[in-house]
């Protein structure tokens, strides 16, 4: 049986712990929004300013809490100090051999009037085009459990003044991963980056690749250059690999390997690995991994497939987390709530790869009380139990705040056996 005393004391010290060390160098009251943010993120699985007020659960009117976040989320400006404290952590937690996947995504808001800077965006869940917001997120992909903890967040608008193009905010972010990431950690990418300017950003910074390609690309084959669907075809794929689909449908994959060269880059060699299986057309991807193993080919698909993990990691914070339904209305406070919400997100990926090894973890797993058991993708389990456990709090994390003296916190934290982050 689980004793909720000591769950709870545990998850709000290691709460604060994170928060603690991703604001290393803010001043006391930085600290406390962002200490007080991701407490009622967690606890009310909502950015709604209201809920996360709720969470709080502070002696004081519920008003008054609600304008003092609004005020901080208003005027927040240490978007890159937090950021880089929270890659500190992150980094602990991937290897030399982890995936970097990169995608973009969207903030549709077809009804809201009063949001500032909205632009034109298509919304990728129903095809149409609506007012709202781009979005860029990369995510790793932790070394044990695979599970996506995000890395890089941006919220950007066409109609913003030092807007230059969706290109640029891309190349932005492959230059923070440029700083932060090793040049052997592979970036994967979807189809909407076959571009010459990515092709020649990685090249040039020899970083390591896999992008899937259109089929009206062009490359170099054997000195001539010639469509990439036209090579394709030629070859009927001498490996095989076995997959199960998100539908859960086996598909026997046929692969190919072949030479080829860019014409922006023609001293470059590359890789296209062409996968039979997924559709009428055969998936192209084009990649700078060199190797003697002869499953290279298969290497390289299995790293293309691991990208729908951030597919999922979309869904969960857009549905566990109601991501699209800000209620704020300044760009500056929708870029704050969303950094916060991902650093939240980001401390669920953390418990996620220690799912085995805590005993905390595994309680908030058991809390989550799963239907149909523990899920490849845990997020969901994790977030519903911390739910159900924090919600049995009477109270906040405000007085946890008030930090007791150091001998004391010793001893309390050596009674309830805490494991922080």
């Amino acid at each position: 049986m689980i004793n909720y005393s000591i769950i709870t004391h545990n998850l709000k010290r290691g709460i604060l712990n994170f928060s603690e060390k991703i604001s290393k160098g803010l001043g006391r009251v930085e600290f406390k929004f962002i200490s007080q943010m991701l407490y009622g993120i967690l606890n009310s699985q909502n950015i709604h300013l209201s809920a996360i007020a709720r969470a709080l659960n502070e002696n004081t009117r519920l008003k008054k809490t609600i304008d003092r976040l609004s005020v901080n989320v208003s005027t927040f400006k240490s978007y890159v100090e937090v950021f880089e404290n929270y890659l500190g952590i992150a980094k602990k937690y991937v290897s030399d051999k982890t995936i970097l996947i990169i995608d973009g995504s969207d903030i549709s808001k077809p009804c809201s009037k009063k949001l500032e800077n909205m632009c034109r965006v298509r919304d990728g869940s129903t095809g149409k085009y609506e007012m709202g917001y781009h979005t860029l997120e990369i995510t790793a992909l932790t070394p044990e459990q695979k599970m996506p903890i995000p890395v890089y967040t941006r919220i950007y608008s066409s109609k913003e003044e030092d807007f230059v193009s969706e290109d640029d905010e891309v190349i932005k972010g492959l230059k923070s991963l440029s700083k932060t990431f090793k040049k052997s950690n592979i970036r994967a990418f979807d189809r909407g980056y076959d571009a010459n300017v990515y092709f020649e950003y990685l090249l040039k910074n020899e970083e390591k690749f896999v992008i899937r390609a259109k089929n009206n690309r062009n490359v170099i084959y054997k000195g001539e250059t010639i469509n990439i669907l036209e090579i394709a075809q030629k070859f009927k794929g001498k490996y095989r690999l076995k997959f199960k689909a998100k539908n859960k449908k086996n598909i026997e994959c046929k692969i190919a390997i072949i030479p080829i060269r860019l014409p922006i880059e023609p001293e470059k060699e590359l890789n296209l690995v062409v996968v039979y299986g997924f559709g009428k057309d055969p998936m192209l991807l084009i990649s700078n991994l060199k190797s003697d193993d002869k499953r290279l080919a298969v290497t390289i698909t299995k790293v293309y497939l691991m990208r729908w993990r951030i597919e999922e990691y979309y869904r969960f914070k857009k549905q566990q987390f109601k991501f699209e339904d800000i209620r704020v209305r300044s760009l500056n406070s929708i870029r704050t709530l969303n950094l916060l919400l991902t650093i939240a997100i980001g401390y669920i990926g953390i418990l996620s790869e220690k799912q085995s090894e805590r005993v905390t973890v595994m309680e908030i797993i058991h809390e989550s009380k799963r239907i149909y058991g523990k899920r490849n993708f845990i997020f969901y389990a994790i977030a519903d139990g911390l739910y159900t456990i924090l919600k049995k709090c009477k109270e906040g994390i405000t007085k946890f705040l008030k930090k007791p003296p150091k001998s004391m916190q010793m001893c309390m934290d050596s009674m309830v056996g805490l494991e922080s982050v």
